[in-house]
């Protein structure tokens, strides 16, 4: 669909970001939700299976069949479902050796359950800054803090202005693997919005030893709600899959658990619903990113704004597909968040600054002035793949 000369015309207002919202999505779409799902494989079929054969709960062999299909999708081996992205990212980083107040290293600009996880698993979250080209933890940035604050000792890296060990990193990148091994850092790869993404051709969920996924609601493949941890070690997938139901050894009739532990799997019911999202991922992922293209295309010619852009060495899924208002225009975020959701367009904004939460005021930080800046200038656009052109 082309766009007309009246609307090149247009300057950046929170009217022209609707109506060049309102140019991409069908014109079917009248109250447009950010992300939602749509229900239209095998999702009835396997859940039927689940009520009939009375398997809802944490056995069944929905959940075998998903994490297989979990860990072929990622190029992994083993792939352990749980109940939640946060639940994925704590287990990886107990098991992974965190020990009670170890520092790790996650985006100052980031969803919550991140920084929530690591305070779950006994750590303390020490916010770095983030790269304005991949949203993701600045290489520079990083490196740069480490050498400030950073002292290597018998067990690790120390942070010697609080005098806690740090222990890891979530995100990972090349250049971020070669400082966390400079630094003896454990690398955890936060993948939990990245499904059917890729960094330099390989699939994101394999780009550390230990890695995390998130189905919520939203995600671009749902289990409803659900996560998983992904890793080619089979000690540990083992040893994870043992602590996350219960401890319990295996015996035909007896309760014997030799560990205190959690019941973190992800119910059969939940696991089907996951599979049959699955099978789909890769005409979900092909139809975000035509979306992505047609946002391109009409937002181009409009100034003031940008369409955020995977770099040149990935592929992403655009689960959420982000505007970024250029400097100087940040007193228009809140105008256009109020347009457009007036108008039935779900927008919103980043996540707060991790470091402008109460809870995690007073956390370790490097200088963030990148994740600050962003904050003011992203805007989260209706991104379902179903509102792909055709």
């Amino acid at each position: 669909m082309p766009v007309s000369s009246a609307v090149l015309a247009e300057m950046l207002t929170p009217q022209a970001v609707v109506s060049r919202i309102r140019a991409v999505l069908p014109a079917t779409e009248a109250n447009v939700a950010l992300h939602e799902p749509r229900f239209q494989g095998n999702e009835k079929r396997y859940l039927d299976d689940c009520i009939d054969t009375g398997w809802v709960s944490y056995g069944g062999a929905y959940v075998e069949r998903f994490e297989g299909a979990l860990a072929k999708a990622c190029g992994t081996k083993y792939a352990i479902a749980v109940t939640s992205g946060t639940v994925a990212l704590q287990v990886a980083l107990s098991t992974g050796g965190l020990r009670p107040g170890d520092e790790v290293l996650v985006p100052g600009l980031t969803f919550v359950a991140s920084a929530n996880a690591i305070v779950h698993a006994g750590g303390v979250p020490h916010f770095v800054d983030v790269d304005e080209a991949t949203f993701g933890i600045s290489p520079v940035a990083l490196a740069a803090h480490l050498d400030a604050v950073g002292e290597v000792g018998s067990d690790g890296l120390y942070n010697r202005v609080t005098g806690r060990r740090i222990f890891a990193m979530l995100p990972v990148l090349d250049s971020l693997r070669e400082i966390a091994k400079r630094h003896r850092l454990l690398v955890v790869e936060d993948a939990t919005e990245a499904l059917g993404s890729r960094y330099k051709g390989r699939p994101c969920g394999s780009l550390a030893p230990i890695s995390a996924l998130s189905f919520n609601g939203n995600k671009i493949v749902t289990s409803g709600g659900g996560g998983a941890i992904l890793s080619d070690d089979a000690a540990l997938a083992h040893r994870i899959r043992h602590l996350t139901t219960t401890a319990k050894q295996s015996h035909p009739w007896a309760f014997i658990h030799d560990e205190v532990a959690w019941n973190f799997r992800l119910p059969n019911i939940n696991a089907a619903l996951g599979l049959a999202q699955l099978e789909r991922l890769p005409e979900a992922v092909r139809a975000k990113r035509r979306l992505h293209a047609r946002y391109s295309d009409v937002f181009v010619s409009l100034p003031g704004l940008r369409v955020f852009t995977e770099a040149p060495f990935a592929e992403s899924n655009y689960w959420l597909i982000s505007l970024v208002l250029d400097r100087g225009q940040e007193a228009l975020l809140d105008p256009i968040l109020k347009a457009t959701n007036m108008a039935g367009l779900a927008t919103r904004p980043a996540w707060v600054p991790m470091h402008h939460l109460p809870m995690y005021e007073q956390n370790p930080q490097a200088p963030l002035p990148v994740a600050e800046d962003l904050a003011r200038r992203i805007i989260n656009v209706p991104s379902s793949p179903f509102l792909s052109p055709e």
